[in-house]
């Protein structure tokens, strides 16, 4: 009954930046999303008074960010549905 519906699904991973003072999280695509997961995370975890800029270039919509270090409150990862 359903075969009509029935499509080709792939899993997209997307890492969520959430910044101090912003409502919603920065949504960025990278080739090894798990690895900036890390990286982000290990960021978080060494978080000291002075501030460091962070520069990263993603595949998604979003070509290039930057924000400081210490204005980052969290990280996540997300998986997205995506129709081929």
């Amino acid at each position: 009954m359903a075969q009509g519906y029935a499509q080709n699904f792939k899993k997209r991973i997307s890492v969520l930046v959430f910044l101090k003072n912003s409502v919603a999280p920065l949504v960025l695509y990278f080739d090894n999303p798990y690895e900036e997961y890390n990286n982000l995370m290990e960021i978080c975890k060494t978080q000291s008074a002075v501030s460091k800029l962070i520069e990263k270039e993603t595949i998604g919509p979003i070509k290039k960010v930057a924000f400081l270090s210490n204005q980052i409150s969290a990280v996540a990862l997300q998986e997205e549905p995506v129709v081929s």
